[in-house]
């Protein structure tokens, strides 16, 4: 195999690592397939047995777990941002019914004063 033909498979592989395909959908999976598309090639033009690909499909294999890695780093990442945001919407429930127990305590309490004092108006305001 050509030099120049396994720096294309090289070329379109680095591109589809960096985010910045040509011919292939950004965040594809990385496989022999797509760096052979990107490459310009057609599907199925990396093979096994043929003995000039094997640094170039060790070199997919090894860009393909990394990708992999790092998309389960995110799944986790994510996983663990949803369990900040329930326990923040839990903190902000339990947050809000205190205080309209309090508000209701206190509406009740200017009622008891407003009996002890005489005056049927209960003040919203302080004057």
């Amino acid at each position: 195999m050509e030099n120049s033909t396994l720096s294309e498979y090289f070329a379109a592989l680095e591109r589809i690592k960096n985010g910045n395909p040509i011919r292939v959908n950004k965040g594809s999976k990385i496989s022999k397939d797509s760096v052979a598309i990107e490459a310009g090639r057609k599907k199925g033009s990396i093979k096994k047995s043929r003995d000039s690909f094997s640094d170039l499909i060790e070199a997919i294999n090894i860009a393909a777990e990394s990708q992999n890695n790092s998309l389960d780093n995110n799944v986790d990442k994510l996983k663990l941002a949803r369990q900040k945001s329930d326990q923040y919407r839990n903190d902000l429930e339990a947050a809000l019914a205190r205080e309209i127990c309090l508000l209701h305590e206190l509406y009740e309490l200017r009622k008891q004063l407003a009996k002890l004092t005489g005056t049927n108006v209960i003040p919203i305001r302080k004057n």
